[in-house]
């Protein structure tokens, strides 16, 4: 029996999972495409820009309506329509010979990237038994980290095949060496394609079904999910607790608006670390620290793999130390890495070796602690009738501000300079320790519905 639990629960989140991996291949693979496309289409500035944000657009679009559509008619359905829209966006890219139709294709993979940035970190918490539910929320982020990897490889990859090889006719040469950004996206139409295909053998969660009245396959779920150990009395505390229907009004009550508030926080200290300033300007710190780079895709995969690697941290701990712990040791971190890094650009040691060290500490610190942790609390400190809702919130903050810190990063690096841009994510870092140490309870180890009954005793 515990071997099969085993299994079962692995298989659960290897699928949910390959969701943020697409997520992260579709945000990264635009790195190595840009430059073909704007060459190949001869882009203005302005379609450089539409083409490039469009997958955002699409992004706040899945967003807006997936959390609401989850809660009523579940979270597999939504899962199938993401890895739909993914498929049919790496399909249209690889395909299509206008730059309307690849925009549009952009556009749906970006709705899919939406959904699947609120589904799958909400159906892995529910599908999850209590013990391990921060582990197994943790693999989406991991999986995203690994998306972003993967995206960088395959570029590099196909980039020196097609540099190697001569094309001659045929589709298989137009994608893979003539065109061979083409190629760069199809990598994302085998994965989307392996996602549907392993979501017809994943069962709905079992605490919408037994919201919505499905009582018997919901507990048959439960049983699987915690190895036949208290899955009566855990359907009986979900049924108890929720009603049918949840509405956004709910979100605003005393009871929910502690958090709501880290709901809302902890997504947009995420953004205002400076995690997108780092990643960016990654390649051009470590070529300044005298690492001899021949390429950017080379300081885009060494930065990549760091961030896989320090995720594993947060899979390891998150169930055994809890998730203040980490959280306030990641946060300390991340502000002392930020600070450091901000006083040897002051000092001009850009070729410094600890400026490289600074630096890949920062990586480290939000790959275990604000960059999963986010989606870890945001998934599970929400009753069942209004956690999709509350996710949809919650990832809407964190899509507005990355949209945000996008336009404002180059504009602070260039007035106020690079060490008080620094500075400033170190303070962001600093505030969001406080927040975490006065707000949040710790979950690790409680059912869903205990951490509900939290709020309704803190009310009381």
């Amino acid at each position: 029996m515990n071997n099969n639990y085993k299994i079962y629960l692995g298989l659960i989140t290897l699928v949910a999972s390959l969701g943020g991996l697409l997520f992260g291949f579709d945000m990264a693979v635009i790195s190595g495409v840009l430059p073909f496309v704007e060459k190949q289409f001869n882009l203005t500035p302005l379609q450089e820009g539409w083409f490039v944000s469009s997958a955002l657009v699409g992004c706040i679009i899945g967003v807006a309506f997936s959390g609401d559509l989850s809660d009523r008619l579940g979270r597999k359905k939504l899962l199938f329509l993401s890895a739909v829209l993914f498929l049919f966006s790496a399909l249209g890219c690889s395909l299509v010979t206008s730059l309307d139709l690849l925009i549009a294709s952009r556009l749906l993979g970006g709705i899919g990237v939406g959904i699947a940035s609120i589904v799958v970190p909400l159906y892995l918490s529910e599908i999850s038994p209590a013990a391990i539910r921060g582990r197994l929320v943790t693999f989406y982020q991991l999986a995203i980290t690994v998306g972003i990897l993967m995206a960088y490889v395959t570029n590099s990859v196909l980039l020196n095949y097609s540099e190697h090889h001569t094309a001659t006719s045929g589709l298989i040469d137009l994608i893979y060496i003539k065109e061979v950004w083409r190629g760069m996206f199809s990598i994302g139409g085998l994965l989307a394609a392996l996602f549907l295909v392993g979501l017809f053998f994943v069962p709905e969660s079992p605490r919408w079904l037994i919201k919505k009245g499905r009582s018997l396959e919901g507990l048959a779920i439960l049983k699987n999910i915690n190895n036949g150990k208290g899955e009566a009395l855990e359907a009986a505390l979900i049924g108890e607790k929720h009603s049918d229907h949840g509405s956004y009004k709910e979100l605003l009550s005393p009871k929910l608006r502690k958090a709501m508030l880290l709901g809302i926080l902890l997504p947009l200290f995420s953004q205002l670390s400076g995690i997108n300033a780092i990643i960016y300007y990654g390649p051009s710190i470590l070529h300044d620290s005298g690492i001899a780079l021949s390429n950017s895709f080379l300081g885009q995969i060494i930065f990549g793999l760091a961030n896989v690697v320090f995720t594993f941290i947060a899979i390891w701990k998150v169930d055994d130390w809890g998730r203040r712990p980490l959280y306030l040791i990641g946060t300390v971190g991340a502000t002392i890495s930020l600070f450091v890094t901000g006083i040897l650009f002051y000092l001009g040691l850009t070729t410094s070796i600890f400026l490289f060290i600074s630096v890949i500490l920062f990586l480290a610190c939000f790959a275990f602690s604000i960059g999963p942790l986010k989606f870890v609390i945001a998934s599970e400190i929400f009753p069942t009738n209004v956690r999709g809702k509350a996710l949809g919130v919650s990832i809407m903050v964190m899509w507005v501000a990355d949209t945000i810190m996008g336009q404002v990063t180059p504009i602070l690096l260039k007035e106020a300079g690079t060490p008080a841009t620094f500075w400033v994510f170190a303070f962001f870092c600093f505030i969001a320790f406080f927040i975490v140490y006065k707000l949040l309870p710790e979950t690790k180890g409680k059912s869903l519905e205990e951490i509900e009954s939290f709020w309704d005793e803190k009310k009381s």
